[in-house]
C-alpha cells in the first residue's frame, strides 16, 4: 500500500500516508468491534460470547507480531546515518514543552483528546437535553469518528506534501470553530453538519501529530518522543472528560462546549505562533 524504500520499509515521504493508515484502520475497528460486541450481546448475551472475539483478536495479534512484522532495526541504522537531527539531553522535557515544535504539537495533542474526551461525555448529553431521541443522537455522534476514521487515510497521505504546520494549524481550527458553534444550534441537519467538519479538523491533525514529532526527533530518539507525546495526548481523554463533566455541572453543558472550544482555538494560536513550518 505505501511506496516502499530499503528493507521493504515505507520511505520518511509516505511517514504521513503509513501514519494516516495506522490511525484509520485501528479507530474504525474501535468502532465496527463496538457495534458488533453490542450485537452478540443482545443476541446471545453478555456473560461470555462477546469475549470470544476479544481473546480470538489477542491470539491473532500475537501470532502476527511473531510471524508477519518485521524489525526495523536495520531501517533506523540507516536513516540515522542520514539524518542531521540532533540528538536531546532530555527527550522527556523537549518533547513535553522545551522544544518549540515538539511541544507546541505535545500541547495540541492533549487538547484534540481533551476535546474528543467532551465529544463523547457531554455532547450525548447536551443533545438529549435539546430533545433529540436517541437514533438521532446516534447518527450526530456517529458520523464524528466515521469522517475522522475514513478523513485519515486522505490527510495522512496529504501531510507528506504540505507543511504539517498548516494541517495542524486548521485542524484544530476547524474543531474549535465547529464546537463553538454547537451551542448555537440546534436542528439535526446543522449538528450533524458540525459533527462532520469536527471529524474532518481531527482527520487533519491525528495522523500528522505522529509524522511531525518523528520528523522533528533523531531517529535514536523517536520511539522516546513519540512515547511522550502519546502519554499527554492520551491524558487528554481523562482530563477533558473530567474537566467538562464538572463545568457542566456547575454552570450549564453549554459552558462546558464553549470553553472546550476556546481551549481548542487556543491551542491552534500556539501552533501557528511557536511551531516551524520546516
Amino acid at each position: 500500500l505505501c511506496n516502499f524504500g530499503f528493507s521493504g520499509f515505507p520511505r520518511e515521504k509516505n511517514r504521513g500516508f503509513a501514519m494516516g493508515m495506522n490511525e484509520s484502520v485501528g479507530y474504525l475497528a474501535v468502532g465496527t468491534v463496538a457495534f458488533l460486541t453490542g450485537w452478540i450481546a443482545t443476541e446471545y448475551g453478555l456473560h461470555l460470547y462477546p469475549f470470544i472475539m476479544g481473546i480470538g483478536f489477542v491470539g491473532v495479534g500475537l501470532l502476527s507480531s511473531i510471524f508477519l512484522v518485521k524489525d526495523t532495526k536495520q531501517h533506523v541504522e540507516l536513516e540515522t546515518r542520514a539524518s542531521n537531527l540532533p540528538m536531546h539531553k532530555n527527550i522527556f522535557w523537549e518533547t513535553l514543552w522545551r522544544n518549540r515544535n515538539l511541544g507546541s504539537i505535545t500541547q495540541a495533542g492533549l487538547v484534540n483528546n481533551l476535546n474528543d474526551g467532551m465529544i463523547w461525555g457531554i455532547f450525548p448529553i447536551y443533545l438529549a437535553l435539546k430533545g433529540f431521541n436517541l437514533t438521532e443522537i446516534a447518527k450526530i455522534v456517529a458520523i464524528y469518528p466515521l469522517v475522522w476514521g475514513l478523513g485519515q487515510l486522505i490527510t495522512g497521505k496529504l501531510s507528506d506534501h504540505v507543511s504539517k504546520k498548516r494541517m495542524l494549524f486548521w485542524g484544530m481550527f476547524i474543531q474549535g470553530l465547529s464546537l463553538l458553534a454547537m451551542p448555537f444550534f440546534s436542528s439535526f441537519k446543522a449538528l450533524t453538519a458540525l459533527s462532520i467538519l469536527l471529524g474532518l479538523g481531527t482527520a487533519m491533525v491525528y495522523p500528522t501529530f505522529l509524522s511531525a514529532i518523528a520528523g522533528f526527533t533523531n531517529p535514536l530518539q523517536r520511539s522516546n518522543s513519540i512515547g511522550v507525546f502519546r502519554l499527554w495526548r492520551d491524558l487528554g481523554y481523562a482530563i477533558g472528560a473530567l474537566v467538562t463533566g464538572i463545568i457542566a455541572d456547575v454552570i450549564s453543558v453549554e459552558w462546558s462546549i464553549a470553553l472546550i472550544a476556546l481551549i481548542t482555538l487556543l491551542s491552534s494560536m500556539i501552533l501557528w505562533y511557536r511551531m516551524d513550518y520546516t
